[in-house]
């Protein structure tokens, strides 16, 4: 019996022999829905989770998680070395760092921790080398930096974000508008809300057939693809921001560096040199999309000194309270917020008020 890699190679394979048009749409999206699920058979074996690998469990700490993802000497250690003064091991051969290495950075008023992982290689993906267990680490962060050599970006960039695809790591995307609900019976029922440019009704059913799905409502909120809706079956995609920094600048002449500017997405350094880290980090805080709250004990001025640092999609007083102690709820009776999320300041806010980066927060408790 063929091996699950062996599968994936002959599924690849037919994908690649394939005309892409309307006639082999709905077969295509057959084929991506059984590679989808090899490859979660490869990241998950049946049986259980089976052994991290040593050194890749990295206790999470701070307010967020940074991961760095490269081919192997692209200069992962030394911007890491330079941003965070931890030192991981930096040498001018392939293959230094061998296990994740941790390090911490505080930046406006955020303790935000930064993971060194070791250089990614081409099929990481499909097991090889250390780097299941890097992408299995890379799913818990908050943002992917993406290390690039900039004489040779490409390249790596295509390898990087094609292994990063194939473990479920959506990089700068949001999760596709799509209901999706499982019933018992009545067959499956597909509700299009805006107009399909390349999904129809027998194409959702092939694909669903594949996950031996025949009752299910679907409501397709935008134009979707059979990656789509291949995503919300599975269920288990990360959506991760993710920035590609393209290190050693001082190797380009000016008008080159003008046009990398220009590139979405893109940070040019040298990490050697720190050029361009003030750019990085103030980036770096923007695609973090992280809420500094400031606490006011009563009768005394704020503690501008350590905020409360909250995600975005966090951003309740309850959330606030919650971040500060689990307890403070169950006395909570309502808050005074200062800032540009009310209109009057203070104002007396319950815990459903939303704030703002920057909010100063009293809490007046039950007596």
């Amino acid at each position: 019996m063929p091996t699950i890699l062996e599968r994936i190679a002959e599924i690849e394979n037919e994908m690649a022999r394939t005309q892409r048009n309307k006639a082999t749409a709905n077969h295509f999206g057959v084929l991506k829905a059984r590679l989808a699920k090899l490859r979660r058979e490869l990241i998950t074996p049946k049986g259980g989770g089976g052994a991290t690998g040593e050194g890749f469990d990295v206790a999470k700490t701070g307010d967020a998680r940074i991961g760095f993802i490269g081919f192997p000497s692209v200069g992962k250690s030394t911007l890491m070395t330079n941003l965070a003064g931890v030192y991981s091991e930096v040498a001018d051969y392939e293959f230094t760092t061998l296990t994740t290495v941790p390090g911490v950075i505080r930046y406006k008023g955020a303790k935000i921790q930064l993971l060194d992982l070791p250089g990614i290689i081409e099929g990481a993906k499909d097991g090889k080398g250390r780097g299941r267990q890097v992408i299995a680490v890379a799913r818990t962060c908050s943002l992917i930096f993406i290390v690039l050599d900039v004489l040779k970006p490409l390249e790596h960039k295509r390898v990087i974000e094609r292994e990063l695809e194939g473990f479920g790591i959506r990089l700068n995307k949001t999760p596709p508008n799509i209901a999706f609900k499982k019933k018992e019976r009545g067959g499956i029922n597909l509700t299009n809300v805006v107009a399909q440019s390349s999904l129809d009704l027998d194409g959702v059913k092939s694909i669903l057939s594949e996950y031996r799905i025949h009752n299910a409502d679907i409501t397709l909120r935008c134009d979707a693809t059979a990656d789509d809706i291949i995503d919300i079956v599975e269920g288990n995609r990360s959506y991760i921001p993710c920035l590609y920094i393209l290190n050693k600048i001082d190797q380009i002449s000016i008008e080159e560096l003008d046009i990398i500017y220009k590139i979405p997405h893109t940070v040019p350094i040298s990490a050697q040199h720190k050029w361009n880290f003030d750019d990085l980090l103030e980036k770096m805080w923007s695609y973090l999309d992280l809420l500094r709250i400031y606490t006011k004990p009563k009768g005394q001025l704020p503690d501008y000194t350590a905020p409360v640092v909250l995600p975005s999609v966090k951003n309740t007083i309850e959330d606030f309270c919650n971040n500060i102690h689990k307890t403070i709820m169950k006395e909570f009776k309502h808050a005074l917020v200062w800032g540009s999320s009310v209109k009057h300041n203070p104002q007396s806010v319950g815990k459903d008020h939303v704030l703002q980066d920057e909010d100063v927060v009293q809490i007046v408790k039950r007596v």
